[in-house]
């Protein structure tokens, strides 16, 4: 077909047809062409597009927190609503926000923050002390390098750099704390009296009334949906381990994974850093050099530490005499690396360029990589066999119990028979649970799932925690029904009178009201109810001996003008009122208030008001950028 085309095209129309395409391909782009492109963002800022891969790490990152640290408590399906994506989403958005002003400001967060940062998480530590093996099997087993490692907390890091320079630019002063602390311990004098209920008006309920009330409330009265389960449990606590391994498996795992107990070779190190700004300008490089020069040339082991507290701009290490201990390689950044391991010992660098500006390195000591025999390890290696056999045990037989159930889903026996596990059985529960297996918020919303209650089909296998699952399904369902009214008969009479005693006591505390702001004193309004008055001089916001109605209803009315208190009838919440009088207002006796006590509040504070002008910041920034969000990529 090509060469007819070929064979027709000649005279004007084929130069006609030429042109236009020439003109299309010029105008748009050969691209347009030979490819397209659609977008995959979840959410663009400004230029930055947040993938999805990006946005489903995170949310994965977050269910796993979750999950671990609300247990039983934690519904997965909470990150399936739309309201929770845009929540995780917002947050990211908020952090390139930040990112990106650090850009822009030239706001860097150095390797000695990240150096520090990784050596204080506790699970890369021994004893107490940042153990590089250890960070270095982590790693491994979470399919990263320190490199990458490294990378996630200088991002991490740098989504705080911002607001930890607001909160330090944040001040807070003498007079905004004791304005707090006025409000906070401020004093109220106050009496009070609590009246006794009245007697209901109609003291007599009659049966047309219990059925009227019982009909009209009926779904007050209903006994809830029940089912009670039949199920099978993988507990690897009760699994029976295989045999141990040997001392050749274990000789076998050594030599495979010897690289693991190798202590790599450190050196031992102090610095002196020369800060170069962000976009900074040949002057300010030289300048940056010259004094680095300087520092270098004067530099010896005597005075190292010395020079490093007077001109060090690294304000981590600078107070410890440029000390960064002992490190390794991969840790810090590649021209460091480079530089510390050329040197020999008690050698001092000329000024090394790294990302953070000039660094003058001093080689204190160098420790040479060991290697741990087996006989050293022989017995982590056995718990780690160990361990991994249960796991493996514990996997292998709740994926064949997933398996069977999934293949027979209208029964549990053959699973128990195949796998020689038993039956167990609940008692009924409603949906707000029961004992046992019934209490785990994951089994209830199985149970009362439309799959497992109204198909009749086994669950999936539900985890309940570490090495422990269940498969359940419907033993029995009692659906929901309206308790006789011969049941709740006497119940509904005494809600009625209840009701009835409730609003004359309502009455009763509005008429007093009204005659103590016409003037009468509280100690005869009160004494007309066969009430009595109580004082309390200086109540503070937390009062013990004061009831939390009549402590929270003083903090809310006003002043005394005056010299005349002000009033307030207050609903106890037990069907009865009282009436409450405050008639002095005193601030807070701030002799009391330790130094420490302020200091503590001022960074209340400063975090307080911190958190509301980084918000106020993100805010701007959101205004000044362009952001697009794809809700159906979420």
């Amino acid at each position: 077909m090509l060469q007819a085309m070929r064979n027709k095209m000649h005279g004007w129309p084929a130069v006609v047809l030429l042109g236009v395409a020439t003109f299309a391909m010029t105008f748009f782009g050969i691209e347009g062409y030979i490819m397209s492109r659609a977008d995959t963002y979840v959410a663009k800022v400004g230029k930055h597009e947040i993938s999805q891969q990006d946005f489903q790490d995170r949310m994965n990152q977050l269910r796993q927190q979750l999950s671990s640290e609300q247990g039983d408590s934690f519904d997965p399906d909470a990150f399936e609503k739309p309201a929770m994506k845009l929540k995780v989403l917002d947050g990211m958005i908020d952090q390139q926000l930040l990112l990106k002003a650090n850009q822009d400001w030239g706001v860097r967060v150095p390797d000695q923050a990240v150096r520090d940062y990784i050596a204080a998480i506790p699970a890369f530590q021994i004893s107490g002390q940042f153990d590089p093996n250890t960070y270095r099997t982590l790693l491994a087993e979470q399919r990263k390098t320190p490199e990458m490692f490294q990378d996630d907390v200088r991002a991490s890091l740098a989504t705080q750099a911002l607001p930890n320079a607001i909160d330090a630019s944040t001040i807070v002063t003498d007079a905004e704390i004791d304005h707090y602390l006025n409000l906070r311990m401020q004093r109220r004098d106050i009496s009070y009296a609590v009246l006794p209920k009245p007697q209901a008006a109609d003291a007599s309920v009659t049966d047309a009334q219990i059925a009227a009330y019982y009909k009209e409330h009926l779904a007050d009265y209903m006994n809830p949906e029940q089912v009670s389960l039949q199920y099978i449990e993988v507990n690897g606590a009760d699994l029976k381990p295989d045999a141990a391994p040997s001392d050749a498996d274990l000789m076998k795992r050594y030599e495979g994974e010897k690289q693991r107990f190798v202590q790599p070779e450190q050196r031992e190190v102090s610095h002196i850093l020369v800060n170069v700004p962000a976009n900074a300008t040949p002057e300010q490089q030289k300048a940056a050099l010259a004094k680095a020069d300087k520092i270098a040339a004067e530099a010896t082991p005597g005075n190292f530490a010395k020079l490093a507290t007077q001109d060090s701009d690294d304000l981590g290490s600078k107070r410890q005499g440029g000390d960064l201990g002992w490190l390794q390689k991969g840790v810090t950044n590649a021209a460091f690396d480079t530089a510390m391991f050329a040197l020999k010992k008690g050698e001092i660098s000329k000024p090394v360029l790294t990302p953070d500006g000039y660094d003058i390195l001093w080689l204190r000591d160098i420790r040479n990589g060991e290697a741990k025999s087996f006989a050293e390890v022989r017995d982590q290696l056995l718990a780690e066999a160990t361990a991994g056999d249960k796991d493996r045990k514990y996997n292998e037989v709740a994926g064949k119990l997933s398996d069977n159930t999934y293949q027979n889903p209208s029964s549990l026996e053959p699973a128990a028979q195949a796998l020689g596990l038993p039956i167990k059985t609940t008692v009924l529960f409603s949906r707000k649970g029961g004992e046992g297996i019934a209490a785990n918020p994951k089994v209830i919303k199985a149970a009362f799932g439309n799959d497992v209650l109204a198909q009749g089909n086994n669950s999936n296998l539900i985890e309940l925690g570490n090495d422990d699952a269940v498969v359940i399904r419907v033993a029995k369902h009692v659906v929901a029904a309206a308790r006789p009214l011969a049941e709740v008969h006497d119940e509904i009479g005494k809600t009625i009178l209840e009701q009835r005693i409730e609003a004359a006591a309502k009455q009763q505390a509005d008429g007093l009201l009204a005659r103590l702001r016409k003037g009468d004193a509280l100690a005869a309004v009160a004494a007309s109810a066969n009430a009595s008055v109580k004082s309390v001089a200086g109540m503070l916001r937390v009062q013990p001996d004061v009831p939390a109605e009549l402590r929270d209803e003083a903090f809310l009315l006003p002043h005394p003008a005056d010299g005349k208190p002000q009033y307030a009838a207050v609903d106890m919440h037990d069907g009865g009122y009282a009436l409450l009088a405050v008639s002095k207002v005193q601030g807070a006796d701030l002799s009391k208030v330790t130094p420490e006590q302020r200091d503590m509040l001022r960074q209340q504070m400063i975090q307080a008001y911190g958190a509301v002008a980084t918000q106020e910041l993100i805010e701007s920034l959101r205004g000044s950028t362009e952001i697009k969000i794809a809700k159906d990529r979420m």
